[in-house]
């Protein structure tokens, strides 16, 4: 409890101080892997001595806290300026199913579409499979609307939650990622290149692409692409950086 409750101290100053900011990872296709397919933007929090720290320290702790709403806010704010500043850029955002409905999230999508129409297309909401379980008829119809005015959908983390395939049908997600622990050393695990392999058929089925995540070695990589992964996303690639390549003078990095 007190190891939370520091946590939201830590997340609740870096919010009212404005120490929020976005890390952008490459999404690299598979088979072409010197074309990125798009970046996912992903949240981080400053401490009191300015250290930079990963959602996967905090996320937890605060996603069924205003604060978790306030972060899926300025997560989505940012990446839409991101977009608006960078016409080439493709981007995701994560979003949690608790966000959809709340009202300042609404309004800050509702402001940047309005400000540059081109953002639309360009921007994929990621939701993890365990949040979109919370709530999956909820999910469907906020999907549903979005779609229609062009953002695409990511289900995240797939495979670490139970989603029920009665809901998956609905759900029509575009892109499926696979989730870190079957794809990370998947080149000597054949239980792993099995059900690997079972996702990327599902995902065929309903017309979604698929990205592996946490790819770290050449072999996983190359293992992976055999299976029929679409794209690859991990440390093999690039790190995570708050200075991505299209804000580096004279970079001329195209994106797919």
């Amino acid at each position: 409890m007190a190891r939370d409750a520091s946590t939201i101290d830590i997340v609740r100053r870096s919010i009212q101080h404005r120490q929020v900011l976005l890390a952008f990872q490459p999404v690299i296709q598979a088979r072409a892997r010197d074309r990125v397919a798009f970046h996912e933007g992903l949240i981080r929090v400053l401490d009191e001595t300015g250290r930079i720290i990963p959602a996967a320290e905090f996320i937890d702790t605060v996603e069924e806290t205003e604060y978790g709403r306030m972060l899926d806010c300025i997560a989505l704010e940012k990446g839409l300026a991101e977009l608006a500043q960078t016409p080439g850029l493709r981007l995701s955002i994560n979003m949690s199913a608790r966000s959809i409905g709340y009202r300042k999230w609404t309004r800050t999508l509702s402001r940047g579409l309005e400000k540059d129409p081109t953002v639309a297309e360009r921007l994929i909401l990621e939701i993890t499979e365990s949040s979109a379980m919370l709530v999956p008829e909820l999910v469907v119809s906020f999907m549903d609307d979005l779609q229609s005015r062009g953002i695409s959908f990511a289900i995240d983390d797939f495979g670490a939650g139970y989603t029920a395939l009665r809901h998956f049908k609905d759900f029509r997600f575009d892109i499926l990622k696979i989730d870190g622990q079957f794809c990370s050393g998947i080149a000597t695990d054949p239980d792993n290149q099995v059900l690997v392999g079972a996702m990327i058929k599902i995902a065929e089925q309903f017309d979604m692409f698929t990205v592996a995540e946490k790819v770290e070695t050449p072999t996983d990589a190359d293992c992976l692409a055999a299976l029929g992964a679409d794209c690859l996303q991990g440390f093999l690639f690039a790190a995570p950086s708050v200075r991505p390549p299209w804000r580096q003078q004279g970079n001329d990095r195209r994106f797919g």
